[in-house]
């Protein structure tokens, strides 16, 4: 078994912290006294975790058996921070493929096995640069970023941050998601990172930055040096029915059906590999509800039935 390293971190100055409650008294703000508040009663300190030895990211090459280029370089990156004692603290990174193929869920695993918390933002939105930094205290119904939001109430302060289809983010004149990115993917930039709402310097240095996108075009260069790129293709099919079994045999763990047969059929797992494992979850668990209304203890290939996909009607343009 393999231990999490922890130490602390600060990832604010409570003397500024301070200094912005007597602000906000003074604006009679009632909302923003409250949550520096709540940054004094928690302290600065976060936790900053680092696996205990490289092969904490054994467990991924087998859930995640497309994604072998990645972690054979967060594999040496990781032997290298143990080595020398320091954080794991890697250059963001970019999971370049379909819709479908794992980028989501392997992020999670990713926290999971480092020890850390998630944070899934999704850039396909409007206000992109406003979830990711905030909005000023001034406006009506301003709240904090998301990424201040996980580092002030969050317990750590290297969490995972995946960035949705960044490439599909947008924005307005007063709102450019990628502005906030250029500061915050670069290591010195990142360390005093500014929430509008809070307007209080935040380190978000140890932050563990993932990113996903269908496609490379609407990413601008300049942004795409800051990270590393990874094309991440869809599983084989013999990866494909790993895939499955485990997805498999995580839901009998989950419902409690220990009367089913542990072991996926071969022509189930065969039709299987031809879905993206976003899609294996839904199609087992209906597969699942049809074995058990028909009082069998193992699946069929009938059980396996695949929905038509409204998304891939033609949209008009």
């Amino acid at each position: 078994m393999t231990l999490a390293i922890a130490r602390s971190h600060p990832i604010y100055d409570m003397k500024e912290v301070e200094t912005a409650q007597e602000r906000a008294r003074a604006m009679k703000s009632p909302e923003l006294e409250a949550f520096y508040e709540n940054m004094v009663a928690l302290g600065a300190d976060r936790f900053v975790t680092t696996p205990s030895a490289a092969s904490a990211l054994d467990p991924l090459y087998e859930d995640c058996p497309n994604f072998t280029e990645v972690l054979d370089d967060l594999t040496r990156y990781l032997g290298l921070a143990l080595a020398g004692g320091a954080s794991f603290n890697v250059m963001p990174v970019l999971l370049l493929g379909d819709p479908g193929v794992g980028k989501t869920h392997f992020g999670k695993r990713l926290a999971a096995v480092l020890g850390t918390e998630f944070e899934f933002i999704s850039m396909n939105a409007l206000s992109a640069g406003f979830v990711i930094t905030g909005s000023s205290s001034t406006w009506k119904g301003a709240k904090c970023g998301k990424v201040a939001e996980r580092l002030v109430r969050g317990r750590f302060a290297n969490p995972v941050v995946l960035l949705d289809e960044v490439e599909k983010a947008t924005g307005s004149t007063q709102s450019d998601p990628m502005a906030a990115l250029y500061q915050l993917l670069e290591p010195e930039t990142s360390r005093a990172f500014h929430d509008e709402f809070i307007d209080v310097d935040l380190d978000a240095s140890q932050v563990f930055w993932v990113l996903t996108a269908n496609s490379l075009e609407g990413i601008p260069s300049p942004l795409l040096s800051r990270m590393a790129v990874y094309e991440v293709p869809a599983p084989t099919p013999e990866q494909a029915a790993g895939i499955a079994q485990r997805v498999y045999a995580g839901l009998l763990r989950e419902l409690k059906l220990r009367t089913l047969e542990p072991d996926l059929p071969g022509a189930v797992s065969e039709k299987l590999s031809e879905v993206s494992p976003r899609e294996m979850r839904k199609i087992l668990l209906d597969g699942l509800g049809y074995a058990v209304a028909a009082g069998r203890t193992a699946l069929t290939s009938e059980d396996i039935r695949f929905r038509a996909d409204p998304c891939k009607r033609k949209i008009g343009f």
